[in-house]
């Protein structure tokens, strides 16, 4: 990690210099060092933590709801009975939540949200009139009552919002988050700076991630993935603002995966305004970062109950499968013993889900006298491959162990084939888009292998089928693969996983 610094220039206020500029001090920009055990330091760095939710939809959403009761506490008696107010504070919040008006924003504005707020409280409250005229005629809203709810719904929603908004501002500059800004030196250093001038936004630049040395850098740049993990361990970062769209080159890609791994909130803060709405994004009320236009990174939907389903039809299936599988994994288990000696199932360290590893579990298709070595990659042919071994590999038979990393969650039965550490890094920098197929567990088959991509096969084809696999991805092409694998488990192949 650079932990030198200089002083660099930005637009702001205070005292200025050529073209306008102020020089930031040195001492803020500071690294500090990690206060956790480094046991629970290293803890952090394998398993993602979710974002704290400090500054989440909560508030607003408990603020939009006490409006709609409010309203409907104060309007008439005859107007709606009392328990209808629940009904309208969870449609209310429904339609807020619709709009995008409870995503994250670094300057948010009760008066820049005032026309959707009486849009979609005229929206609320025609509709409840018209549900109640159907349902009960004699407790219909008159045109009067039905406006003096619209206004007054919008009144005590955008104060409410308001309030939330000035309480937050206060705490940001009590407690302001770290964060890291990732780009060009250029531009990462303006947004930087200007984050720096301005505390009201609640983000306490510590570092420059991705960026290559540049004029004016007043922070400890960050150029490998190593450096930005530890920084981000160290000093508890929160949140990553991007000064570029991040699929603008698979560099900027991985380091969307680093940050969402450690449970940071991004955002795309755009110096030069090339950005574009892709979909990863969503458009909602105008949002800045003193005066760069800024926009919350959203992931795509991660579909959280096909995903739970998902783990339940592994877990199911692996678990059956296991079962009916004992008498062919016992005669297997067997023939290597016989075969080839002592030392049936073989281990090997993976990349998982995020790149973590984890033992994979495999029958031993090479000779006792054998090793494979992490770093040697096995081709169809091998000559340490004994007999039985070759068999077991060309009908997969040799994968079979691999139910029970299902069964435990190491693995899913669909997903990107795992690969050794030591070439999923090489890989990585030789095959744009191969660390990407980490977004999702890797399995025992995919899309790739009955495509025919398995053993000494095209490795930048097999990174393109798995991330096409999960930019596609659902329950249903999960159940089509395995039907696929299934009617050709038991054929004879060349080469292996």
């Amino acid at each position: 990690m650079t932990m030198d610094s200089a002083p660099a220039r930005h637009t702001g206020q205070g005292g200025t210099g050529p073209a306008g500029t102020t020089a930031v001090r040195r001492s803020v920009t500071a690294v500090h060092p990690p206060r956790r055990p480094r046991a629970e330091q290293t803890r952090a760095a394998v398993r993602p933590r979710r974002v704290r939710r400090h500054d989440g939809a909560a508030p607003l959403l408990t603020a939009d709801a006490l409006a709609a009761v409010l309203t409907v506490t104060v309007l008439p008696a005859p107007a709606l009975p009392a328990l209808a107010a629940l009904a309208v504070a969870a449609l209310l919040t429904a339609l807020h939540a619709r709009a995008g008006l409870y995503r994250p924003r670094l300057a948010p504005s009760a008066l820049l949200e005032l026309p959707a707020l009486a849009g979609w409280s005229a929206v609320l409250w025609c509709t409840a009139a018209a549900a109640l005229a159907a349902l009960a005629p004699a407790r219909a809203l008159g045109w009067s009552t039905l406006l003096s709810a619209v206004c007054l719904q919008t009144t005590l929603t955008c104060a409410g919002r308001g309030t939330v908004n000035r309480l937050r501002r206060r705490a940001a500059l009590r407690r302001p988050a770290s964060a890291l800004v990732a780009g060009p030196a250029a531009g990462a250093g303006a947004v930087a700076a200007a984050l720096h001038g301005r505390p009201e936004y609640g983000l306490r630049p510590v570092g420059l991630a991705g960026a290559a040395d540049g004029d004016g850098a007043f922070l400890p740049v960050l150029t490998t993935h190593e450096d930005i993990r530890r920084a981000v361990i160290q000093n508890s970062v929160r949140h990553a603002v991007f000064t570029r769209p991040p699929e603008a080159d698979e560099h900027t890609a991985a380091l969307v995966r680093l940050f969402h791994d450690h449970g940071c909130r991004l955002w795309l803060a755009d110096p030069a305004g090339t950005a574009k709405v892709t979909g990863t994004r969503v458009a909602q009320p105008a949002d800045q970062l003193w005066g760069y236009a800024v926009q919350p990174l959203l992931p795509r939907p991660a579909r959280p109950l096909e995903r739970r389903a998902k783990r339940l039809v592994d877990t199911a299936l692996a678990s059956l499968a296991l079962l009916a599988a004992a008498p062919v994994m016992a005669a297997c288990a067997l023939a290597v013993r016989v075969c080839d000696g002592p030392g049936v199932i073989f281990r090997q360290e993976r990349a998982g889900l995020y790149g973590r590893p984890f033992t994979l579990l495999k029958f031993r298709t090479l000779r006792a006298d054998a090793h494979e070595a992490a770093t040697r990659w096995t081709v169809a042919g091998d000559r340490r491959m004994s007999p039985v071994g070759s068999f077991l590999r060309k009908s997969s038979l040799d994968e079979l162990p691999q139910l029970w990393n299902v069964v435990r969650g190491d693995m899913s039965l669909v997903g990107p084939r795992p690969e050794r550490p030591f070439f999923v890094a090489k890989f990585s920098t030789l095959h744009p888009g191969y660390e990407a197929r980490h977004r999702m567990p890797v399995g025992i088959t995919g899309l790739a292998q009955i495509n025919g991509l398995r053993g000494d096969t095209s490795i930048e084809d097999r990174a393109r089928f798995d991330n096409h696999y999960i930019d596609t991805w659902s329950l249903w092409q999960d159940l089509w693969i395995l039907a696929r694998t299934a009617a050709s488990f038991f054929r004879f192949r060349l080469g292996g996983s």
